[in-house]
């Protein structure tokens, strides 16, 4: 006899599923059992199941195949919403199995009863509860391919004693994961595109996620237009290395000449971005090149909308473009670039080593440095948002991951253990801030019981920075964002994890190359500036008031790293036709 939690396991495997997120319990007792039984499905312990589900999110992010979370009845499943949130939106693909009360008690006001085929509606784009045997195997087959075709989170809802159920239907064997289709844009769509590409004067591109494959396309398209090349947060690993074009990032943690450059051209083309500030968007003649139709024009009015794959367009349209002559725009937002850069150098270097508490971008670039060139960073929400985007540097291989279009908290963590799991032999770094670490701290015993040997790099300014920066912008003196400080080196070494504590710039070096160099899991708790915070390159009247209302802080205005450097080298090595 084959069981329905069997069944449910046969199709997993499958579909190339190899382990499971979750914590076990009484509804899901018949699937935990049935993976203890599977010989190439490991069920993955953590201490909750927000973190399991951040975890299958950065797996799947980073394979691009399916991972998967679980999380028994009531409570256990609803734990999971922050992590599926980040996945869907993202576009992740995985499947939560959301375990159910016994379908006899459902509606009764039982022990731990929720609807989540209700509650998980919106944070996925199926969700389908299994309430007879019959039901398997096609609706799991369902689930997957939804989560696989477009792209987010599927939930299969499954009560506890249906999964013990036996199996009415055979298993089989089914085509799961098909390669997926690039979009190729109608010819009218290009032909329009090129057209406006040549009839403007002066060009700038705007590239995000979507750029991920068209590096290469990208840099033609900007050698013949004699466009600069600014990115999304989401576009900065895609699209900012090899780029002899670049002028930075746009939006809240941006820097350089990227906002400039948008609203001086005389048309902006935005590749594979679906990026959400409108306010730093300019309004009007505008392009966008996008695989999903629903978002083109959602941000900003378009005078051109191309429905296909960011390379696939390139590539059609490239033979179609005129060789521009005039660099004079591209010059002029080079060197602006540059400028806007090596502003903040002495502001960023001038006896930093002997600055305590410790410079934050300072941490970040000797980080930045010291780090494998095919090193996995993932990234809590809030400041350290801000030096992943500004110090990080990008070469085609390194994966940034973090909650960049949900924007949760403490998901840095988690987000490294899936990421390891999935690539056990690269170096995985979690730059973890205070708060995003405090909140799910229990996942420090995750990476101990797994032996995972993620490198883990806390922000501890004892303060919620981007909070305090918030209230400041509104006007608001910052309230409830600064707390005690806690030693977390000392909260690692108690659960069994080597760590070093930093309070002394000059230590940094030392402590993180220690770290890295280690065999296991490792964690550095650096001491950092508390006042230390990083303006977005274009505030509003209404926001610089409140800032010189509120503030009477230290800030620290843009970021620098190796992206001075980068930045002169464009200058010197202005691309010609």
């Amino acid at each position: 006899m084959t069981s329905v939690a069997e069944q449910f396991v046969q199709v997993l495997r499958q579909a190339g599923v190899r382990r499971v997120y979750g914590v076990v319990g009484d509804s899901l007792n018949p699937i935990v059992d049935a993976i203890r039984r599977a010989e190439d499905v490991d069920w993955v312990h953590v201490r909750n199941e927000e973190a399991g589900a951040f975890a299958a999110a950065a797996e799947a992010q980073l394979t691009g195949r399916l991972a998967v979370c679980a999380g028994s009845c009531g409570p256990g499943n609803t734990h999971l919403l922050q992590g599926l949130y980040d996945a869907h939106r993202t576009g992740a693909p995985v499947l939560a199995l959301a375990s159910h009360i016994p379908s006899p008690e459902i509606g009764t006001g039982f022990f731990q009863e929720t609807h989540p085929e209700r509650v998980f509606v919106d944070c996925s784009g199926y969700c389908e509860m299994i309430s007879r045997p019959a039901q398997m195997p096609r609706v799991l087959r369902t689930a997957i391919q939804h989560a696989e075709g477009e792209g987010g989170v599927a939930v299969i809802v499954l009560p506890g004693d249906v999964a013990g159920e036996e199996a009415v239907n055979p298993t089989g064997e089914s085509m799961l994961l098909p390669e997926k289709g690039a979009v190729v844009p109608p010819p009218s769509q290009v032909e329009a595109l090129a057209s406006a590409l040549d009839t403007a004067r002066t060009v700038t591109l705007f590239c995000g996620a979507g750029c991920q494959d068209a590096h290469g396309e990208v840099m033609t398209l900007a050698g013949k237009v004699l466009s600069p090349v600014g990115h999304s947060l989401r576009g900065k690993e895609w699209i900012q290395y090899d780029n002899p074009f670049d002028v930075g990032m746009n939006g809240l943690l941006g820097y350089g000449a990227c906002y400039d450059a948008l609203h001086e051209a005389e048309l902006v083309v935005l590749l594979g971005t679906d990026f959400p500030y409108d306010r730093f968007l300019p309004r009007a003649h505008t392009a966008q090149v996008d695989h999903d139709a629903v978002k083109l024009g959602r941000r900003t009015p378009l005078d051109v909308a191309v429905h296909g794959d960011v390379r696939e367009t390139l590539r059609a349209v490239l033979p179609l473009v005129r060789q521009k002559t005039d660099r004079s725009f591209l010059e002029r937002m080079l060197r602006e670039h540059a400028r806007s850069l090596e502003r903040v150098v002495d502001a960023y270097t001038r006896n930093v080593e002997h600055h305590t508490p410790i410079h934050p971008e300072y941490a970040t670039a000797v980080l930045d440095d010291l780090a494998a060139d095919d090193a996995i960073f993932t990234v809590d929400t809030g400041m350290c948002n801000v030096w992943a985007a500004r110090y990080l540097t990008p070469n085609g291989r390194r994966r940034v991951i973090g909650s960049f279009l949900h924007g949760s908290m403490a998901n840095a963590l988690p987000h490294a253990i899936g990421a390891q799991l999935a690539h056990p032999g690269r170096q995985v770094i979690s730059m973890s801030g205070d708060g995003g670490l405090a909140m799910l701290l229990g996942e420090l015993l995750t990476v101990r019981l797994h032996r995972l040997p993620v490198k883990i790099i806390v922000y501890d300014n004892s303060s919620l920075g981007m909070v305090k920066l918030e209230m400041l912008v509104e006007g608001f003196p910052d309230y409830q964002t600064d707390h005690e400080p806690v030693d977390y080196a000392a909260i690692a070494s108690a659960a069994g994890i080597p760590s070093l504590r930093i309070e002394k710039p000059t230590e940094i070096r030392d402590g993180l190359a220690q770290a890295l160099a280690s065999s296991g899991p490792f964690l550095v708790d650096m001491v950092t500036d508390p006042n230390v915070v990083a303006m977005p390159p274009r505030l509003t009247p209404a926001q610089i008031k409140g800032f010189a209302l509120a503030a009477g802080k230290i800030v620290v205005s843009g970021g620098v790293g190796k992206m001075v450097d980068m930045a002169r080298a464009n200058l010197r090595n202005i691309p010609r036709p």
